[in-house]
C-alpha cells in the first residue's frame, strides 16, 4: 500500500514522503496511529495544504522530546525479580515492566515508546533504548536482580553471578575426599578404613 508519512519514521522516510509498506503495517499501525495517510490524490491535497501546520507541530515535540531526554538519559531503574541460581528470571521483563518503572521514577514514558530487542530473561544489567520521538533516543539502565543488595553490587559493577560461581567452586574445593591411587574404580574401600572414617 502507498502511504504518504505526517512524520518522520526510521527506516522509512521523512514527513511527506511517499513510500509502500505492507498492507497489514499500515493498516494495523501507520493508519490508526495517524502516522500516515493513504497516498491518493485527496489526501495529497491535504497533505499539502497542511504541511506547514504539520512540520511546526513535529518540530514542537522534537523539542520536547530533547529536552525530556536530558532527564531521561542515563536513568537506572531496579526491577526485583524471583531467579534461580544460575541468573534465569522466572518470568521475564518486558516494555510495560520498564516503562512502569520510569513512571514510577517520574518520567513520562509510555510503553510504546520502549525498544526492546526482547524480553530480559536474566538478572543483570541491560541498556534499554527509549525513543521519546522519531528522532530523539536515549538509553537507560535496567538493573534486574533478585534483591535490592544484589541491585546495589550490580550498580558498582560486580557480576553477581560470576561472584557466586567462584564462590561456589571455592566451598567446593575444601569438600576433595582423599583417594587412594591404586584402588580400582568401582572397587569399595578395605572395611577397617571405613571404620576409622566413621570414627569407631
Amino acid at each position: 500500500m502507498d502511504i504518504i508519512l505526517l512524520e518522520r519514521i526510521s527506516g522509512l522516510g521523512q514527513i511527506g514522503d511517499v513510500v509502500t509498506v505492507r498492507d497489514g503495517y499500515a493498516r494495523n499501525f501507520l493508519l490508526p496511529q495517524k502516522k500516515a495517510l493513504r497516498a491518493n490524490e485527496a489526501n495529497k491535497q491535504v497533505f499539502e495544504a497542511n504541511r506547514d501546520r504539520l512540520e511546526a507541530e513535529n518540530a514542537e515535540k522534537r523539542v520536547a522530546a530533547e529536552k525530556q531526554a536530558g532527564t531521561v538519559a542515563g536513568t537506572e531503574i531496579v526491577l526485583i525479580r524471583a531467579a534461580s541460581n544460575a541468573g534465569q528470571l522466572y518470568g521475564s521483563v518486558n516494555v510495560r515492566d520498564v516503562a512502569q518503572a520510569l513512571v514510577e521514577k517520574g518520567h513520562k514514558v509510555d510503553k510504546r515508546q520502549v525498544i526492546m530487542g526482547a524480553p530480559i530473561k536474566t538478572i543483570g544489567m541491560f541498556d534499554v533504548t527509549v525513543a521519546l520521538h522519531a528522532e530523539v533516543e536515549v538509553t537507560i539502565k535496567a538493573n534486574v536482580a533478585r534483591s535490592d543488595d544484589e541491585a546495589e553490587l550490580q550498580s558498582q559493577g560486580v557480576d553477581i553471578l560470576a561472584a557466586a560461581f567462584e564462590e561456589d567452586r571455592a566451598e567446593s574445593e575444601g569438600f576433595t575426599e582423599a583417594l587412594d591411587p591404586d584402588r580400582e574404580l568401582g572397587e569399595l574401600p578395605p572395611a577397617e578404613e571405613v571404620a576409622e572414617e566413621a570414627g569407631e
